[in-house]
Order: C-alpha cells, then structure tokens, then sequence
C-alpha cells in the first residue's frame, strides 16, 4: 500500500477547516405553515411534510421559519408542537409575525411549547443562528426584538470573524423590518453566507444590501393539491434550493449559491432611517432617553416622581422623572404588554406570566398579586378603588385596588383583551379577540350588551383601540377600517363608516366635540360625535406615510398628540389642522404617549427606547 505524505495528509486536514468548505449535508426548510388557518388543510399539510422527511435519507435537521400558526393561539401551538415533534430528526423553530402579532400569550406560549424564540447552533463547521421578528401583541412592522438584537451581539462577539453563518428569521432582511439594518449592519462584519427567510410564501431569491438571501414557499397547498417545503443542499463550494412536494418528489434545483469567504466592505452605502425631522422641529427636545434590553410595548405611568413601564421579558423598570436614570427594577415571569395604572402609592399591570401585580411604586417591592388562568396582556382600569383588567383566559376581571381580592369576573370570552377597558355610565367597555365589544355592568359584572361587526374574521376584532364615549355614544376603530358609533345602553350600531380608512387608534376631543381617527396613509380625520350619521368635520395630511400602529390620539393644551409605527412622534393643531412639530425617537412603533404637565411626554417605542420630550 502506497504511503500518503504526512505533509499532503497535514493540507488536508488543513483545507477542511477552510470557511465555505465544511462536509457537505442536507437539511428540510419548512415554513409557513400557519395552523389553526381557516382555509383548512393547514395540519394536514404539515403532518404530511412531517412524515415524508422522516422517510427521506441523509437529511440532518429541520429548520422551521415562522408563521407556525395563524393567530399564536394556546390551542394553536400545542397541535402545532404534536405535529412538529413527530419529527425523528432535530429541528430549530422561530415565530413569525402570526405567532406573535396575535399571540394571547404575548409570545409566552410559543417560548413555552418550543423552548425558546431563538437559536444557535454549529454543524459541521456552519454556525446557524436563528431569531425572533414580532410584531408583539400591536400590530406594526416587523422588528427584531431588543433582547434578540442584544442576544446577537453576544452570539457574534462569540464567533471566529471567519466562520461560515447563516442567519435565519421569518423576514426577509428589509425594510419589512422596521430594524432591517441592525441585523444587517451586524452579519456583514461576520463571514455570513446566506440568510433564509418565510413570510413570502413563494420561493424567491433575496438580497438584503449586497447579504444574499432566500425565501422559502410557504408549507400550505394554497391552491395545489398538496403542499411542499424545500429541500437545501450544502456543498463544500455551493449551496443548492430544491422544492419538493411531500410524497411525490423533488423539482430540479431553483436556486444556487456560491460559498466562500464573504467580505462586504464594497463601499456601498445604503439607506438607513433619516432623523432630518428633528433640526426641522428643534424647539422639540430630547430630555433625557433610556435604552431599555427589551421591547415596550405599552405606555409608561409616572407617580412620585418616577416613569415606570415593563418590558416584553418581563422586567419592570423605573426610571427617575428628573433625568432618566434607574431607579430599580422587578422581574415577572413573561413579557409584559399592560400598561401600568397607579392607585395611591401603588403601581398595578398584568403579566405574560398569568399574574396582576400591585408593586409600592417608590421602592419596587411586591404589594400583592393576583393569579389567572393565562397570561394578562390587557392594561387595567382603576376607578373607585377597584380596578377592571382583562386576561387570556376568558376572563375580565374586577379587584379591589388594595390587595388584590376578587369582586366580580366576567367569563365566556373566546379571545384575549389586549387593550385598556372605558368605564361610562355604569358599565365596563372592552373588546376582545374573539371579534366582539362587550359592556359589562360595573356593579356586578353582568353582560348588559356585546356587538360585533358581522365579520367571521378574528383579525377585524375591536380588540386594540381604547373606546371613546360622549352623550350616550360609544365610539370604536378597528382593523376592518370602519368608524363605528354604538348605543351605549343597548350596544345597537347607530352609524358605521369606512369614508376615512381609520384603522385601531382613536381620540376624543377635550370639548367632546370630535372623535379623532388616524388613518392607513398620512392622515388625521375628525368626526363630530352625533348619534345620527357620521359626519367628518376635516381631515389633513400629516404627512407620516402608510401607518397602521394603535397609538391613540390624545388631546392636550390645544393640541394632539400621537404615535407612528417609523418612531416619530406627532402633534398637530386641531384647529388649523396643521402639524406644530414631529420628532423622531427611533424607526419602531411608538406606543401611546403618556402627557405631563410643563410641556412634556413620555413616550416608548418598541425597540425599548423610552424618552422624555419637551416641546
């Protein structure tokens, strides 16, 4: 037998340690598959792809890219994680925009059912790393989340400058993502080969600035008899897409990629978010701004002298009034989404992880809390030392503000209640994901009326605004883009219009005069508050493009004030129906913003920023 030079031995042990030239292998990508999706066939489909990988050779894993369900529903999980676990091989998951935007859980139950929202992992010298991409709980862009972003750093600062990545997430890496760059910025310092994606539902080549990409067919049938995923091939010096429908065979390869040392310093420059806007306004300042680790997604309270919010892993945090800076935190056990209400020294908000809690508002420390069946995304009502909160479990509830003891609940709801109720007269008003408003009576809890808007669709619910009231009127937005004007007593619809397009954020004007709407494209309306027909009073260009976030309209000294999803917040002259000022934070949603006296707000976004403006 012929002897191998021990030097032609070292090469060679050498050149497969070389970036681009791992073994090769093959994995399934598998996404969208969207279960618990009214057009049906949606499990079947996947217990079908689930089955045919398991009886092909020589795949190594599954990658699953989002959208697993339709509305991120407990119920919709747990068949989803039945089906996937059938699954012989290992496989990693991420949610997608339906997993979370929806979520009752405000992403809890997907983390619980699957272990996490992100990955990382090494095959065969290839570091996969996968994360989130909300929305969480409001509808909005997509957004990498805060703690995903600060978890990248941690994984990237961990990584060989020229190991071979590939990034995975359910956008693609544009500007679909309201933070598209800080995933960009970030993979191009590193030898990342591709990036793949779902959301699309088609097969498609993707670049992202130079980054190239791949966005996979969705796992449904659509019109097609059966489904299908694809198949992906990694080669020493390529990659290979190959679509294959689940017991009938693969299609020839449609997409090929070459691997290798990546460097993408090419001098190109690219665009990024534009802050022009603020030397515009510069009478509108920046007092103070805190860069919390998560998203806030909700509006934060200030008492005594503090600004206090949670975060969506389910820190609360609270930061001195005077400069920003913090003051303590207190950790629940899931993410937040429920805007704080005070009640004397206290501070109450629900929790992701199935708790209402009461914290002393000065020091942080626990003062009660109150245990449900599911987690409570809604924010409470406090009024006459009780306070009206609604949860995930089918309930709303009414507590004394105290201590937290039961007085009444309101059971039957088939959707969560994600928003802030409106108490007037006499009665609780609220709606919920299960496409209805419901008035309860204060007292006792009773159902006095529930409405809804004859759509069989979940995703027109009432579920987001916070309603408005005046003379016996009950006003509402929702995603079916409808102005709506109820009975309060009765709950019957005394006028409904869609001349306006408003979406889910509404306002009430301080004379009580005009019900404020913001609408998908640039504009504000105003429409008088009647009990006849709807009748729009103006409506101006405020110039903030396509816009769909819920950031309710607040009127305050002669102006109103607003939130949109590209972090800019607004304020406008009724009036006149002018814009006074714009200032922008960040480029992610703005919640709505908490005003205070002496010409300043709050305001947080959802990438965490929360700042104090003063105009």
């Amino acid at each position: 037998m012929k002897k191998i030079p021990l030097l032609l031995l070292l090469f060679c042990a050498w050149l497969a340690t070389q970036p681009g030239l791992a073994q090769s292998f093959k994995f399934a990508f598998v996404t969208d598959t969207h279960i618990g999706s009214p057009s049906g066939g949606a499990e079947e489909d996947l217990e079908r792809t689930i089955a045919d990988i398991n009886q092909l050779p020589g795949i190594d894993f599954v990658l699953l890219t989002g959208d697993i369900t339709e509305m991120g529903t407990n119920k919709e999980l747990k068949h989803a994680k039945q089906i996937i676990s059938k699954l012989k091989i290992p496989y990693y998951i991420v949610p997608g925009n339906h997993d979370t935007g929806w979520s009752e859980s405000g992403g809890v139950s997907f983390i619980r059912e699957f272990g996490s929202d992100k990955f990382v992992f090494e095959h065969k010298g290839i570091k996969f790393i996968g994360c989130a991409s909300g929305p969480y709980v409001r509808m909005s862009d997509g957004h990498i989340p805060r703690d995903a972003t600060v978890w990248l750093d941690s994984v990237l600062a961990a990584t060989s400058k020229t190991q071979p990545i590939v990034f995975v997430n359910h956008y693609p890496l544009d500007n679909g993502l309201d933070n598209w760059y800080d995933a960009i910025d970030r993979l191009k310092k590193y030898n990342t080969q591709y990036t793949i994606c779902g959301h699309g539902h088609q097969n498609t080549v993707v670049d992202s600035e130079g980054l190239p990409g791949t966005m996979g067919r969705s796992n449904l049938r659509a019109k097609e008899a059966i489904g299908g995923y694809n198949l992906v091939e990694m080669r020493a010096d390529s990659v290979l897409f190959s679509e294959r429908t689940p017991g009938v065979g693969t299609k020839p390869v449609w997409r090929r990629l070459a691997l290798g040392t990546r460097n993408y310093n090419d001098g190109k420059t690219y665009d990024r978010p534009s802050f022009d806007v603020n030397t515009t306004y510069a009478a509108t300042k920046k007092a103070w701004s805190y860069h919390s680790d998560a998203n806030v997604i909700s509006t934060p309270v200030n008492t005594q002298g503090l600004v206090i919010f949670g975060n969506s892993v389910g820190k609360v945090e609270a930061l001195s009034e005077k400069d920003g800076k913090l003051k303590w935190s207190f950790q629940t056990g899931g993410g937040i989404f429920s805007s704080p209400a005070v009640y004397k020294d206290l501070i109450i908000f629900g929790s992701g992880d199935g708790n209402i809690y009461a914290l002393k508002a000065k020091t942080g420390k626990l003062a009660w809390k109150a245990a449900t069946g599911a987690s409570v995304l809604g924010s409470p009502l406090v009024q006459n030392k009780t306070v009206y909160i609604g949860g995930s479990d089918g309930k709303f509830r009414a507590l004394e503000a105290a201590n937290g003891k039961p007085v009444w609940e309101f059971a039957g709801l088939e959707g969560a209640v994600v928003s802030t109720p409106l108490a007037y007269e006499g009665k609780i008003i609220f709606g919920a994901w299960d496409r209805h408003l419901y008035a309860v009576n204060q007292k006792d809890g009773s159902l006095a009326w529930k409405w809804n808007n004859g759509s069989p669709n979940r995703m027109f619910s009432p579920a987001m605004c916070i309603p408005v009231a005046h003379d016996g009127v009950v006003y509402i937005v929702a995603p079916d883009r409808f102005i709506t004007a109820l009975n309060s007593q009765t709950g019957e619809a005394l006028w409904r219009s869609k001349e306006a397009t408003v979406r889910e954020s509404l306002g009430l004007s301080a004379d009580k005069k005009l019900v404020y709407g913001k609408t998908m494209q640039d504009q504000v309306v105003a429409f008088e508050t009647n009990k006849t027909a709807p009748k729009l009073a103006w409506k101006m260009n405020a110039g903030f493009g396509y816009e769909h976030v819920p950031s309710m309209l607040i009127e305050k000294d002669g102006a109103v004030f607003f939130g949109t999803k590209s972090g800019v917040v607004y304020s406008i002259n009724p009036k006149t129906q002018q814009v006074n000022w714009a200032h922008k934070i960040d480029n992610s949603m703005v919640n709505t913003v908490n005003m205070l006296p002496k010409r300043r707000l709050i305001a947080a976004t959802m990438d965490g920023k929360v700042e104090m403006l003063t105009y």
